[in-house]
């Protein structure tokens, strides 16, 4: 009686709310039904024929989760997703309340809902999900997370609920993530990258997790693929990276455009065309594909899932205007935004770039994490480089120590100037690189729309 009441107070403060155009009914709904009923995202997750899966990490969570969704449309089961991202318990509670009758009864089969960091552990412990996949952890937003150390304990408390019918995806390359798998009662799938060509000797400077996590000695490195990822072994005590169930193998990353790998798992070889670019994305792809296989899809329902993806909102997106293009990479941390830089220095040519930085609560607001950025690589490989955002002269100023020539930047903090500053040092037929932390990616994308784009 209490949940049906949650239900019909929830659906009316939804409709609502997108009659008043008030947030889309994306979060606040879910916070009025659990306010009625504590226990109604629990309620209404077991009602759910085949369960929930749950997903999070630092970066790649929303484009994991997009491809795992495309797989099980693929795959023909219906699943219950917020998609719109609110990834707070509020928010899931959210996307089961709109996609459910007013009886309750559930709009799906499975339910798939990207998790915040710090709510896993709720989300956890009221959903009970079948499959729980943890991409990697990075430090992100400082000034609400704390350390990365932090967030892995309540992770791991969070694990150790889970039952032996459950199933963990783990990446097997990061290694405070892979640690995550120890002495629990669930069954774990661990995921990562085989092929060696793309990794670097050495950590790069924003890595974040060097040291061992069972004796504290610094670890060795056969090769790192980005951050603190990679091929990893402890000298003192020997613990060392798993052998991942699922591997990835003869990569080749075609610039901003995409990548192709071979899959190796307990169904097979499978090989893979990935519309996303960077290694990044092949992470991503493959966390997605390990999750398919713990559910128990048919290898071609993954591959076409994946295959048939294209990016999330804002993630990665390119868009044309008359005769340039716009390329639109979300950056919200030092580990994403190298990322990000990697794969568009790819190709060697030299390159113009819009630099976004605000400081608002959902980008951030403590911004010491640009130093961490390794924006050297940017000394000889751009044409010219146009900062915007709260924070245009902090970048610029992080650009100046980075040694990238002042001549070649441009601050200019009103947004729709900055585009057009941008796209008029852009050659005909070229591309302007737009990089923006979250809400500025949202401002940028409004300024595009406003030019009829």
């Amino acid at each position: 009686m209490r949940l049906d009441a949650a239900i019909v107070a929830g659906k009316l403060v939804a409709s609502l709310s997108r009659r008043l155009n008030f947030g889309g009914g994306t979060t606040l709904p879910g916070g009025i039904t659990r306010r009625i009923d504590p226990g109604a995202l629990g309620k209404m997750t077991g009602r759910l024929r085949q369960g929930c899966v749950v997903v999070t990490g630092t970066n790649g969570k929303t484009t994991t989760t997009r491809m795992i969704s495309n797989m099980l449309q693929v795959a023909g089961l219906k699943p219950v997703h917020n998609r719109s991202g609110a990834n707070l318990v509020s928010g899931v509670t959210s996307a089961l309340l709109n996609s459910s009758s007013i009886t309750g009864r559930p709009g799906g089969d499975i339910g798939l809902f990207e998790v915040d960091e710090a709510n896993l552990p709720l989300v956890v412990a009221e959903a009970k999900p079948t499959v729980v996949v943890i991409n990697n952890l990075f430090r992100d937003q400082l000034d609400r997370y704390g350390e990365i150390d932090y967030i892995a304990g309540l992770w791991r408390k969070a694990l150790r609920q889970l039952p032996s019918s459950a199933r963990v995806v783990l990446n097997a390359d990061d290694p405070l993530v892979a640690s995550l798998g120890k002495s629990l009662a669930a069954s774990v799938l661990y995921f990562g990258i085989e092929d060696e060509r793309y990794g670097r000797a050495t950590l790069e400077h924003a890595a974040d997790s060097k040291s061992c996590v069972s004796c504290g000695a610094r670890y060795a490195y056969a090769v790192a693929f980005y951050g603190h990822v990679g091929k990893y072994s402890c000298p003192n005590c020997g613990a060392k990276r798993p052998i991942p169930d699922l591997g990835a193998d003869s990569i080749s990353l075609n610039g901003t455009v995409g990548a192709e790998l071979l899959m190796r798992g307990p169904q097979g070889p499978l090989n893979v065309r990935l519309g996303l670019p960077g290694m990044y994305n092949v992470y991503n792809a493959l966390a997605a594909a390990a999750t398919g296989l713990a559910l128990g899809l048919p290898l071609e329902d993954v591959k076409a899932g994946i295959e048939g993806f294209s990016a999330a909102f804002g993630r990665i997106e390119r868009i044309q205007i008359e005769d340039k293009l716009i390329f639109l990479a979300l950056v919200k941390n030092p580990i994403g935004f190298n990322e990000v830089l990697r794969t568009i220095l790819l190709d060697g040519a030299q390159k113009d770039l819009l630099i976004v930085i605000n400081d608002n609560i959902a980008d951030g607001t403590d911004i010491s994490w640009l130093w961490d950025v390794d924006f050297e690589v940017l000394q000889t490989r751009t044409r010219r480089v146009v900062v915007a955002g709260t924070r245009a002269e902090d970048m610029a100023v992080r650009l100046k120590y980075a040694l990238v020539d002042p001549s070649k930047v441009e601050i200019e903090k009103d947004l729709p100037r900055a585009l057009h500053a941008g796209l008029a040092g852009v050659e005909k037929e070229g591309t302007l690189y737009v990089l923006p932390t979250y809400t500025a990616m949202l401002e940028v994308r409004e300024v595009i729309q406003r030019l009829g784009y």
